[in-house]
């Protein structure tokens, strides 16, 4: 036996989300193992040709069918276009139109793979739904649900799932969070499952690696404007707001300026009035901030305020230790050492060490 323990009941019916890469093609096999009904369902949530006609989710669900009938499961395809459309690509772009940086993958956990897709697999007598998410989930001694980073850290995709409620998690099982993404690679390889050597997928969901700024430029219209300095001098012009982010320092359109120090210049705001991107040059101080204010903070696990934690505010970041307290209908975090590009839109996580106890949009920051 190749598969590591999940501690859920046996001999159950789980639907399992497949994407048509190697992950949740190896998913299906462990829970198989496990001796569970696997039903593999593919999600159709975006339906788009590239510019040479061809659309990559027929590709991915082609794998689905390959793996599926190799393991023995059945497989379906159900089309989520319009609920991805409208509670995960709407937001996208209202967001962005207010100069903000989001996390759609965030959100389409919360409202697609794990509302929608749950509704549905509930449909078919589901007594669980399960995806390729390196995550792990335990009890605790209330009986509530705890979510836990994945074995690997390099894989570890808790931060995604940080928008969960306890009655999602309720229903899900996590088959891949006790593995290394090395240790599944070898299982598929060693059955043989087509997607074995497939390549991950990168960028953001319904993109994919396709042009940022010529995707988006079919959606949203892109209005140029005046790069200035701190001092609100003319520097050069920016393609659109939407393009650019806090921190940012490559693809500004200044590396050939003869302005200033000759150091590298970093995007530190977005003056959405003027339509202005304010670049500064050399000294970073200003991209520096004490904490951030979420509104709406989903918590997983109830925690007594002021709460000393950890927070991730981008998802490639180490820990930054913390303190969350809630004031008035807000929530405070303040970090140990001020934090370098926190940025409005983007999702801040909060851990106590392996547990993910929930996070929410960043809607300020504390300079």
């Amino acid at each position: 036996m190749f598969y590591k323990e999940v501690g859920i009941n046996m001999a159950k019916k789980v639907v399992l989300g497949m994407s048509g890469g190697v992950d949740s093609s190896v998913a299906a096999l462990v829970l198989k193992e496990q001796g569970y009904e696997v039903i593999g369902v593919f999600m159709k949530n975006w339906d788009e040709k590239d510019e040479n006609g061809h659309c990559s989710a027929d590709d991915d669900y082609n794998d689905v069918i390959a793996v599926a009938e190799q393991i023995g499961i059945p497989y379906y395809s159900v089309n989520f276009v319009k609920e991805y459309w409208d509670r995960v690509f709407e937001y996208f772009l209202s967001e962005l139109k207010l100069g903000r940086t989001p996390n759609p993958d965030v959100m389409c956990n919360k409202e697609i793979k794990f509302k929608a897709f749950l509704e549905y697999a509930e449909k078919l007598g589901a007594d669980y739904i399960a995806t390729g998410h390196y995550a792990r989930l335990t009890t605790n001694d209330k009986g509530e649900k705890v979510l836990l980073r994945g074995v690997d850290n390099n894989k570890d995709q808790s931060y995604f799932l940080s928008g969960l409620s306890q009655k999602q998690l309720e229903k899900v099982i996590f088959p891949l969070g006790e593995y290394e993404k090395p240790e599944i690679r070898e299982i598929a390889l060693k059955h043989n499952l087509k997607t074995a050597k497939k390549k991950d997928s990168t960028g953001i969901c319904f993109i994919g690696e396709r042009n940022f700024k010529e995707f988006l430029s079919k959606y949203l219209p892109a209005i140029p404007g005046n790069i200035v300095n701190i001092d609100g001098k003319v520097l050069g012009k920016h393609t659109g707001l939407m393009y650019y982010t806090i921190g940012q320092r490559k693809g500004i359109g200044l590396g050939n300026s003869k302005d200033g120090t000759g150091e590298p210049y970093f995007v530190v705001a977005k003056d959405m009035d003027k339509n202005e991107l304010v670049v500064a040059q050399g000294d970073d101080s200003l991209l520096y901030s004490k904490g951030l204010v979420v509104h709406d903070l989903n918590l997983i696990n109830d925690i007594t305020f002021p709460y000393e934690c950890s927070v991730k505010f981008r998802y490639r970041q180490d820990d930054v230790k913390a303190v969350i307290n809630k004031v008035d209908n807000k929530y405070e975090v303040i970090f140990e050492k001020p934090q370098k590009a926190v940025t409005v839109g983007q999702v801040a996580v909060i851990y106590n060490k392996e547990v993910c106890l929930g996070g929410g949009i960043i809607e300020d920051i504390i300079k």
